[in-house]
């Protein structure tokens, strides 16, 4: 009998571990890996609504899907890369199907299990999850001591659309690049693709050479940094044979050095670094291209995510005609497709909303302590990623500015060394509470949206946790921080409150 049976409960539908991960994604993966490897005297489950690891990676099946982040930072640090720094998405579906089998991870996962409920009881000191095992349409029961939700931050069964007059009277496709049909043909079609951030990035140089053209619709235009896909460093090191976990972790290193310092300035000089980031777009479509339209937004870079070009490829497109770009408002769909505020008709057979997604907070699951259900929005939020009031949960919430991956790594560290201290306390529960001198402290929104402001975030706030006006309580987006930071945590802080 495995390690994970021996802890089937008396009750033939419930199974308990010490540890329940939701998520099976990059987060969940290398939650997993960190629990297993620091903490193996934890049992573990890992439950995940799909039908197959990989969770982001593997929902979108869109043309072109790949990272907007270098594979050295989104990648884990115990996990050499060694491909392209730009990965496309079979390639990073490969890397953590290897994370999976070179740790043995696939006896943890469970599959195809849509988890509904989680409640806490502060008798049993335990977690009740129930899960809809969508195989079998059974609904399955779990506990466990301790949660871990690493399911991701947006909603996969459906993309964000806006609503636009006229939608019905459109005779072709409407697609959200989410739910990306696997026979679509576009071969020799007019397709207009509504957005302007990565996934417009990655999917129009992608289809335009197949389409008949195609057409980036934008209200406003996003960043974007058109780059080589290489590293240098990384390949004079490659060239002398060194072992791929010194590359990995001596490229990782220089970027993430790169990283802080473009941050800063970017931060200290924005106009300057917006100059830069825009000449680099004028320099691939020529001097003739009005980028002051089409590529200069309205507010300072690092505000969002800025999106690697890889090659400049979008604007290869756009250079040879079979692509083009407008940067206008929707008036409303027709027949024929879209006609625009400016009086313009765009004609269409395959429009794709390429508008984003809908931001799920904590997968949707209803939460609930002793049978009362959670509002999130009610609770205040330690460093991102635990919440007043929710005993023995933590949230992995990556990073927007930096690669997610980071966190995931933090995290890691930060659960499994929480764990190993309540052993070392034997308490059995652990609750985030507000000390006195938070008391009077001003709540504020989850994110500082002067800094940080994508459509998604912005549509959804009002779900999140509050964030406090202390360092304690705010979601940092500063990795170069953090990783000094959550290492040194005083565990037996006031606001740890064990039981």
């Amino acid at each position: 009998m495995s390690k994970q049976n021996e802890h089937i409960t008396n009750n033939t539908n419930s199974e308990h571990f010490d540890v329940m991960i939701i998520g099976a994604g990059i987060s969940g993966l290398g939650s997993a890996y960190h629990l297993k490897d620091q903490n193996p005297d934890k049992t573990f489950c890992v439950l995940d609504g799909m039908e197959s690891f990989g969770g982001t990676w593997h929902m979108h099946k869109y043309p072109g899907i790949r990272s907007d982040s270098d594979l050295f930072t989104f990648g884990y640090r115990f996990k050499a890369w060694t491909g392209n720094p730009i990965a496309t998405g079979q390639e990073i579906m490969n890397y953590l199907e290897e994370v999976i089998d070179e740790n043995d991870l696939a006896p943890h996962i469970r599959y195809n299990h849509h988890v509904l409920t989680a409640n806490w009881c502060n008798k049993t000191q335990l977690w009740t999850i129930t899960a809809l095992n969508k195989g079998t349409q059974e609904t399955r029961v779990f506990t466990a001591n301790f949660l871990w939700m690493c399911q991701g931050y947006y909603k996969h069964d459906k993309g964000y659309t806006p609503k636009w007059d006229g939608m019905d009277d459109f005779k072709g496709e409407l697609i959200h690049p989410q739910t990306w049909p696997e026979d679509l043909d576009y071969k020799d079609k007019n397709v207009v693709v509504i957005g302007s951030g990565a996934t417009a990035a990655t999917l129009v140089p992608k289809i335009a050479a197949d389409t008949k053209h195609v057409t980036i619709l934008q209200r406003s235009p996003t960043y974007f940094f058109p780059r080589k896909n290489e590293n240098p460093l990384t390949d004079q090191l490659r060239a002398l044979n060194i072992d791929d976990k010194w590359i990995h972790e001596i490229s990782r290193q220089q970027i993430l050095q790169d990283q802080e310092s473009f941050i800063k300035t970017a931060q200290a000089y924005p106009n300057e670094v917006k100059k830069a980031l825009i000449d680099g777009v004028q320099e691939h479509l020529g001097g003739d291209f009005d980028v002051a339209k089409h590529f200069t937004p309205s507010y300072n870079p690092w505000r969002q995510r800025i999106a690697v070009v890889p090659d400049g490829d979008i604007f290869a497109g756009i250079r040879s005609g079979k692509a083009s770009i407008k940067t206008d408002e929707i008036e409303c769909f027709n027949k024929q497709g879209i006609l625009l505020k400016s009086g313009e008709q765009l004609e269409a057979d395959i429009i794709v909303s390429a508008t984003g997604f809908n931001l799920s907070v904590l997968g949707g699951i209803e939460f609930s302590v002793d049978d009362e259900v959670v509002d999130f929005s009610q609770t205040v939020g330690y460093r991102g990623m635990m919440f007043t009031g929710i005993p023995n949960m933590t949230w992995v919430m990556g990073y927007f500015r930096a690669s997610w991956t980071l966190r995931v790594d933090l995290i890691g560290d930060f659960v499994c060394r929480l764990l190993r201290h309540m052993d070392d306390k034997k308490v059995k529960q652990v609750t985030i509470a507000l000390r006195e001198e938070d008391k009077d402290m001003e709540l504020l929104p989850w994110i500082d949206t002067k800094e940080f402001n994508p459509g998604y975030m912005m549509r959804s706030m009002h779900l999140l946790p509050k964030r406090g006006s202390k360092a304690d309580w705010q979601h940092s987006q500063d990795y170069w921080s953090e990783k000094e930071v959550l290492p040194k945590v005083n565990l037996d802080d006031d606001l740890f409150s064990y039981k």
